[in-house]
């Protein structure tokens, strides 16, 4: 017999486990958003990918909360999302640590140009924050560092709460 922890079995509850999947996912979106306004930090291509599976979880969190019978496949389709999330962060994380190169729109990578006008047109495209470039990080962690460990998290609270009411 396991030992019950009364704190969390209340959080993987199934509308309480759906509300923290949608107010997680709407706190890191915030926190994304607010670093933009109020940190002056730009996103890059990626940050702005990593940005939809919280999206997405939001609403997969609402409709796990709002319509118990959709609970078990919305924590799952979240979970999912949260993976797919954390695997844009660790592409990101890959970008920034030079460990593999991104995509021309990631990091500004441009073929050589045979006219001036090729050149300036090059130039106007290419994207002013590269994701190559790490704008802010804590402990030698960079945002997109962070994002894959919430991510995983999130996931893995997801699972557990999937496995936690797949009987009920």
């Amino acid at each position: 017999m396991t030992k019950s922890i009364p704190i969390i079995d209340f959080f993987l509850q199934r509308r309480t486990a759906a509300l923290v999947i949608a107010a997680s996912s709407f706190i890191v979106v915030a926190s994304a958003i607010s670093s933009e306004i109020f940190g002056g930090l730009a996103p890059c291509v990626l940050c702005l990918y990593q940005r939809i599976p919280y999206a997405i979880t939001i609403g997969l969190g609402l409709i796990g909360f709002a319509v118990p019978r959709f609970f078990l496949a919305a924590v799952l389709l979240a979970a999912l999302a949260f993976l797919v999330g954390g695997g844009i962060a660790v592409f990101h994380v890959g970008v920034e640590q030079a460990w593999w190169t991104g995509t021309e729109v990631c990091v500004g990578t441009q073929d050589k140009a045979a006219s001036i006008d090729e050149l300036r047109a090059q130039i106007m495209a290419t994207p002013v924050i590269r994701c190559n470039d790490i704008q802010w990080s804590l402990f030698g962690i960079s945002m997109a560092g962070y994002n894959v460990l919430t991510s995983l998290a999130l996931a893995g609270f997801a699972l557990l709460a999937a496995k936690r009411n797949r009987n009920d």
